[in-house]
């Protein structure tokens, strides 16, 4: 299939010329001028290649092209100019808006192998992003079920803080999305360090010693370390470092300006979903938690807090029911804590049930150390799976149907 390039004119003639020149080579689309681009790239993209006139009405082709580069920052930019038009051109590359500029006339060989360039451009940023992101996504899995295991309750508050995040994120449109919630996720993997009683008083608002209080609020540059050994994580690490600072800084060293604002505004974004979940644990409502936000307007930004307000239920399309403790299975979500015959907290109230929680519910179980049932949400007969199918007794193995994924 022939690679899709977008090309911008104010002249229907000269994108028509275009579109007979190059048919062979590219799959060619066209628009005439800067608004009907932008509205095609949201409608029919993403395009590898948008090639734009530089003298428009209305929008200049540099300015279009910047606003392409905030709209598909993954699309290569090339600009078209007469020699007028040079400072203007060589301005826009050196603001790092456009991949390359060609001047008019252009002749069929040069265009063609420009456009090529950009193509195989496109595809080294594609799979090299997809391959890192699928990389560091399993190495942050990895780590989730470090903490999962070696502190429940530290995992299960990393979950709610990832939730809120994702909220926030999706309500103000913001990118990157899933640096923000991999951030939260690992938010309190430094807990590892820490005695379980000790994170559990902190959660919940208990008085702590003040050599406690600092132990406590060393975890956070606990995580960040660790991860700054991962390459490409240094940002993510620097977020959750500012966690509990009482005061966020505007920039971050060795990051470029737009980087260091992205990644500060993830910072401020965490640290407000955490300041949101210490007063949820103390039994606040959104909306007390909120109203007692909001005078904090210097640590976060209005819009930030408002997004909250809509924060709906936490689990919806589900229902409440005892489970038996062997039929439990990955989806649901507990509505109560389980713990062994001594008291140890295993998996905190409200967890998801995923593979590595299951089998360890399961191992436990088997050594009849935690009880036979337990209250859970349990997805609607229209979501993933029937309810009749999880909570029926197996008649011929007297255990779960998922002993063997054990």
């Amino acid at each position: 299939m022939a690679d899709k390039v977008l090309f911008v004119d104010d002249e229907v003639d000269v994108l028509d010329g275009l579109r007979r020149t190059l048919r062979r080579e590219f799959e060619v689309h066209i628009a005439v001028g800067g608004v009907q681009a932008l509205a095609m790239i949201e409608e029919h993209g993403p395009f590898p290649v948008v090639v734009s006139d530089m003298r428009m009405p209305g929008m200049s082709g540099a300015q279009l092209l910047a606003k392409v580069r905030q709209l598909a920052p993954d699309t290569v930019r090339i600009l078209l100019t007469g020699y007028t038009d040079l400072n203007s051109a060589i301005e826009a590359v050196n603001e790092g808006n456009i991949f390359r500029f060609l001047t008019k006339p252009c002749e069929k060989e040069l265009l063609v192998r420009s456009i090529s360039d950009a193509v195989e451009q496109y595809r080294l940023i594609t799979v090299e992003r997809n391959l890192l992101e699928d990389t560091l996504l399993g190495s942050i899995k990895v780590l989730a079920d470090v903490l999962n295991a070696a502190n429940p309750e530290a995992f299960g508050r990393s979950l709610r803080i990832a939730r809120y995040v994702r909220h926030m994120v999706e309500k103000l449109g913001v990118s990157p999305h899933w640096s923000y919630e991999a951030a939260a996720a690992l938010s309190q993997l430094g807990c590892v360090t820490l005695d379980s009683d000790l994170i559990l008083r902190a959660y919940t608002g208990a008085q702590l010693s003040t050599p406690e209080r600092e132990l406590f609020n060393s975890h956070p540059q606990a995580a960040a370390h660790l991860l700054e050994q991962i390459p490409r994580l240094g940002p993510m690490a620097w977020m959750i470092g500012q966690q509990l600072s009482d005061e966020i800084p505007n920039t971050v060293p060795g990051l470029s300006e737009p980087a260091a604002k992205e990644t500060v505004l993830g910072a401020k974004i965490l640290k407000l979903a955490i300041a949101f979940d210490n007063l949820r644990m103390l039994s606040f409502t959104v909306a007390e938690a909120l109203e007692r936000l909001r005078p904090r307007h210097k640590e976060f930004p209005p819009e930030l807090i408002e997004a909250l307000k809509s924060l709906g239920p936490e689990h919806t399309g589900t229902e409440l029911k005892r489970v038996a403790t062997a039929r439990l299975a990955v989806g649901m979500f507990l509505d109560q804590e389980i713990r062994n015959k001594q008291g140890m907290l295993l998996v905190p109230k409200g967890q998801e049930i995923t593979q590595p929680i299951l089998m360890r519910i399961n191992n436990h179980w088997r050594s009849g150390t935690i009880d036979s049932e337990v209250m859970a949400l349990v997805p609607a007969e229209d979501e993933r799976f029937p309810l009749a199918s999880v909570l029926r007794p197996n008649p011929t193995s007297g255990g779960s149907s998922l002993a063997g994924s054990c």
